[in-house]
């Protein structure tokens, strides 16, 4: 994203995965369980009916208060800001690839008391 500066200090806020662009663009997930698999199998936990992504693709998960992807053995492997990632702890506005599926990370500050 043009312009966009990180904020590693909003790690420990709620994180959400965002579909970025395609059928299901707009469409906003919470990253609010132990673990959210995403894929077009019906077992997943976000299912999206996409060609081009396994049926259990990726897990997203939360590692000392950050959001972390990983691929679960998919067949066209999970892209993080461009890289094949395995499994990856994420930032805010990190962009991941999942065949033709582009999702983006935001993570929302935690309110300070």
């Amino acid at each position: 994203m043009a312009g966009h500066a990180r904020d590693p200090g909003a790690a420990g806020g709620r994180a959400f995965v965002c579909v970025a662009s395609g059928f299901y663009e707009g469409l906003v997930w919470p990253l609010d369980r132990p673990s959210t698999v995403i894929g077009r199998g019906r077992s997943a936990d976000l299912v999206l009916n996409e060609a081009t992504i396994s049926r259990a693709h990726a897990l997203f998960g939360m590692e000392r208060a950050r959001p972390f992807v990983q691929d679960l053995g998919s067949t066209n492997g999970t892209l993080v800001n461009g890289e094949r990632a395995e499994r990856r702890l994420l930032d805010d506005g990190d962009e991941l690839r999942m065949g033709r599926l582009v999702l983006r990370i935001r993570i929302e500050a935690a309110a300070r008391v």
